[in-house]
Formats: structure tokens, sequence, C-alpha cells
């Protein structure tokens, strides 16, 4: 029997439960995308692409890549995608807002969020290249430019898929998560990091790291990054 699975999905089917998509969805995800503008999703600007920990379990942790919008110059939103392909799965959703709105949360609202200056120091956060035809001096400019606003910022974020269990279908409740604070928070972290550059093109997080020694690290509220601390 011929298989008329849209192209976009085909990198999907292994993880996923269902039948293949057939030639009638196809024919009809086409003609809605030719007269749908899907202006929400056209707000995206920044794709990032890190690492997050379960806020429940600090031995499990999935990568995740944001595709970031802002609603506001002090409030951003992203989808999580298990991966950049266009068969990604929606694994969840972050939010990222600036210190003076973080600073009016009342405490147990700023202990569900985390803070993004070890990511962003050690070169665990990126914002892949898109091209190799894209200068790479050019691409680390706009990239350090954009870690530098981005490290000022707490994000709070909840994975509704459970990708690292293999799961094939979103199950259970909503998982808070938490950015990585320090190298002995995840064994192996060179290792993981090395593996996720391989995949992106340009992308050397000791390369980064060292092009960002000059970012100027905000003061962290105490009350962020709160599920390594009450651990302790």
């Amino acid at each position: 029997m011929a298989s008329y699975t849209h192209s976009k999905d085909r990198d999907a089917e292994p993880k996923v439960e269902g039948e293949q998509r057939g030639i009638k969805s196809t024919v009809l995800e086409t003609g809605a995308a030719m007269t749908q503008d899907f202006a929400p999703l056209q707000n995206a600007c920044a794709h990032l692409n890190a690492f997050h920990v379960y806020a429940s379990d600090h031995k499990r942790f999935v990568e995740a890549n944001h595709y970031c919008g802002h609603l506001t110059e002090d409030v951003r939103q992203c989808l999580l995608y298990d991966s950049p392909s266009r068969g990604a799965r929606l694994i969840g959703v972050e939010y990222m807002i600036k210190p003076h709105l973080y600073e009016s949360l009342p405490q147990h609202e700023r202990r569900l969020w985390h803070s993004h200056v070890f990511e962003i120091k050690s070169g665990m956060l990126v914002m892949p290249q898109p091209s190799a035809l894209v200068p790479q001096a050019l691409w680390d400019k706009a990239e350090t430019a954009e870690m530098e606003e981005v490290v000022q910022l707490y994000g709070k974020v909840y994975h509704l898929w459970q990708v690292d269990r293999g799961d094939k279908l979103p199950l259970g409740e909503p998982q808070l998560m938490t950015s990585v604070t320090a190298a002995d928070q995840l064994p192996g972290l060179e290792g993981i990091l090395d593996e996720r550059d391989k995949r992106f093109s340009g992308c050397d997080w000791r390369r980064k790291k060292e092009i960002r020694k000059e970012i100027k690290e905000p003061q962290i509220h105490p009350d962020a990054d709160y599920t390594w601390k009450e651990r302790k």
C-alpha cells in the first residue's frame, strides 16, 4: 500500500502514535496553508537551543528547541520542540520576563522561575546558525547581542510531552522544568554539548563560552532556581 505521508512529518512517524498521514490530510493541509495567515506563529523571531531539567527529578533532562517571540519589550513566549525539523513534536512552552516583572511576583510564584546566566556563560544556550552561508563572525555578533538580552531574563517552563521516556503521546501532568545553573548538575555535560553541536552548523560551545566572557552577569534573585536550592 502506497504511503502518502507528507514529507514534513516523516521524521516524526516512529516517535508518535497513529496511522501515517494520507493524501486527504495532506491536501486539506495544503489548502489551509494557502488561505490562512497563522499570525501568532509568525511572531517567532528567535530559535534558541538548550537543555531543561525536570524540577521533580534532576537526573532527567531534555533538549529543547525554543521558537520565541516578543509580546512586549518585557515579555517573551516560546514554543518548545524536540527538534528543529518540520516533523518536530511540540513538547512544551516557556515564558521569559525581565527582572522588574519577576521581582513584582509573590515568592511562591518566583520560585517557579529560573535564571539563564549559567546557560549563556557556559555556551549551553545557543541561537543556531540558519545556514553555513552566513558569515561566522556576523552570526557570532548577532548571537552575542541576543544573549546579552536573554541573560537578564527569568523563565518559567512546562513540558507537556515526556519524550525522554519514549512516550508516543503527551501523557500525564505538565512538568515544571528548570535550567542548569552549574556544570556538576548535569553529569557528562561537555559530552552532551559536543553531541548537540555536531547537529548545528557553526556551533561550538567552547568558542561561545570564550566569546561570552565579556557579557555582564546580572545578580540573580535568591528565589530563582529554587528547585536546586530546596534539595540541598
